[in-house]
């Protein structure tokens, strides 16, 4: 077989903690639990640790822990310096004891054994995972017992559990493509509960492709790529178990007494085959479900050699690990095609003689957060050239979807009413709400047409958006800070204006989005600064030069999405023209 050897990699530090996810995961565990924040705060407790502590969560979560918990014998109160679980705490790292008592909501003490592990928090902060167990009697307080090293080394298996259903959905939120995502996961899920990992997936047309065979030997990840390609489409008429899951069964054991004959379909050939390639003993395929119970994939987990039949926690923590694969493959695939939709409906900008367009879209590379930015430009029947940017608000299917009706919309208006452009927002904004389309949105609509004089005039109407940036051919800018009116969606019965001015031969005007001047670690009039200035400092050179600049030097991360579209009047107002495309990624 053809291998492909990669090393052992674990996750650098504490893991992310998805905050849906947890919870489910600490309810399950037959021990006490509780996470606290940096601040030694109590964020999370499970079932168990309410049981053992006889104290509601309502009474634990928000107070610190130390004070309100850690005691020596005896019940005296420990100062922080004197706390062992304190000083594992500060040293953020894991480590474990058994010299420990809480204390229990009905005042009495609770013998513990006690593992402490880092736990990176949802919204980044590090906090600790604190797992106990209660010490069976007062003779088992010395940690060397028996008892006390087989309490440590179950809290030790849990905490790994808890480190993998975290690092796994830290994997699955990274912004590479959906395929090496899942190799990356089952980089995590080997050795820890199996030697072998088989990742099948069904793409939008409905055909099965295995993405990723794994085996882990020699302290090494092997990716056996022989055993990856296409699969035969699954009969609905078979019964073997990979069958079955890919049709919706839930995790499902497996073995290769399964694939013995008589065998049913191809599909069944191919899985005894796997079983002969790789001599696992026993295995379980979860199905990777997406939001609407559909399944997108299986993830199957294999064992060879002597290790045991997985059992029922493991089982289950295989469950919650493919539940969430599922939702990330079904969310980039959603982004996928939203993303496809807004670049269709992008158009080829019109050649206008006397002027020169640009423009361009950005989407957000490390998130997907896709389907709200658009801009559009067409020349009218009266000769009149009509620039859309807007703003769909949300970043999603959806989002895309209604941004493409509200361009559709609002250039049928155009087209229909030689009218102001606060006219026909007016009317688009009354026409989205007659037909139920639930639609916030901001968008700036400009009209420009040429004068008696050969000059060029522009009208505009800005509907809650960012104004646009008119440049002079001397490096002078300045926004076109006609009062804003409201978005769309929010009062379709209020009043619009609309406003006009002459562009000088040379000028430039600059529509844009949000994502070029704002974000979470930067206010808008900040970014407004910016882009101002670059503008004027990049004024002189060709268009493009100027839109590329802007989306390079002003645009402050690239967790949204940027559209940019630009135009400039002829310096002598001659027969020049040019339509530049969309712009790169």
């Amino acid at each position: 077989m053809t291998h492909r050897t990669e090393h052992r990699r674990r996750p650098d530090g504490p893991a992310t903690a998805d905050p849906l996810l947890l919870p489910k995961v600490l309810s399950r565990l037959d021990v006490g639990v509780y996470v606290t924040d940096e601040q030694e705060r109590i964020v999370a407790v499970n079932p168990r640790a309410e049981e053992l502590l006889v104290r509601p969560a309502a009474s634990l979560v928000g107070r610190n822990a130390h004070d309100l918990l850690h005691r020596g014998a005896g019940g005296t109160p420990l100062p922080r310096a004197q706390c062992q679980l304190m000083k594992v705490f500060r040293r953020g790292r894991a480590g474990h004891g058994g010299s420990k008592w809480f204390v229990r909501g009905d005042g009495t003490l609770l013998p513990v054994v006690w593992l402490i592990t880092p736990y990176q928090l949802a919204d980044g902060s590090t906090g600790v995972a604190v797992l106990f167990h209660e010490r069976a009697a007062e003779q088992s307080k010395a940690l060397g017992s028996v008892e006390s090293a087989d309490h440590v080394a179950a809290l030790s298996a849990l905490a790994d559990s808890l480190s993998l259903i975290s690092a796994t959905t830290t994997v699955l939120a990274s912004n590479l493509e959906m395929a090496e995502t899942l190799r990356r996961l089952v980089r995590l899920v080997l050795p820890y509960l199996a030697d072998w990992a088989v990742v099948d997936l069904i793409n939008e047309d409905g055909d099965l492709q295995r993405v990723a065979v794994m085996h882990y030997q020699d302290e090494q990840h092997v990716r056996v790529e022989e055993l990856e390609g296409p699969l035969p489409s699954v009969s609905p008429h078979s019964v073997m178990p990979l069958s079955r899951v890919l049709m919706g069964a839930p995790v499902t054991r497996l073995s290769p007494d399964d694939y013995t004959d008589p065998l049913d379909s191809d599909m069944a050939v191919v899985q005894r085959r796997l079983f002969e390639a790789t001599g696992m003993r026993s295995a379980i395929a979860a199905p990777l479900r997406g939001r609407g119970d559909e399944v997108l994939g299986v993830l199957t987990l294999g064992r060879s050699g002597q290790r045991p039949d997985f059992d029922s926690t493991e089982i289950m923590l295989v469950d919650d690990i493919a539940l969430q694969a599922g939702l990330a493959l079904d969310y980039e695939q959603q982004r996928r095609v939203a993303e496809a939709m807004q670049r269709y409906l992008l158009p080829q900008l019109p050649r206008v003689p006397g002027m020169a367009l640009a423009a361009r879209y950005h989407p957000a590379p490390h998130s997907s957060r896709v389907g709200g930015d658009w801009y559009d430009a067409f020349v009218l029947p009266d000769g009149t050239l009509a620039l859309v940017l807007g703003d769909v608000m949300g970043h999603d299917l959806h989002s895309a979807a209604r941004m493409a009706e509200v361009r559709s919309m609002l250039r049928a208006f155009a087209w229909d009413f030689e009218s102001p452009p606060g006219v026909i927002v007016s009317r688009l904004d009354r026409a989205l709400a007659a037909i139920g389309v639930p639609t916030m949105a901001s968008l700036v609509l400009t009209r420009i047409d040429r004068l008696a004089n050969g000059s060029w005039r522009l009208h505009w109407t800005n509907a809650g958006h960012p104004p646009p940036l008119l440049v002079s051919s001397d490096g002078g800018a300045r926004f076109l800070g006609h009062d804003s009116d409201l978005l769309l969606g929010i009062d379709p019965s209020a009043g619009r204006h609309s406003a006009s001015l002459v562009l000088e031969p040379s000028a430039t005007v600059v529509l844009y989005t949000d994502g070029l001047v704002e974000s979470p670690s930067r206010p808008i009039d900040a970014g407004l600064a910016a882009l101002r200035r670059h503008a004027a400092e990049l004024a002189r050179g060709p268009l493009t030069d100027l839109c590329q600049g802007l989306i390079e030097r002003v645009r402050p991360s690239d967790n949204d999405d940027v559209a940019l579209l630009a135009l400039r009047v002829a310096e002598d107002g001659g027969s020049a023209s040019s339509g530049e495309g969309v712009g790169s990624r």
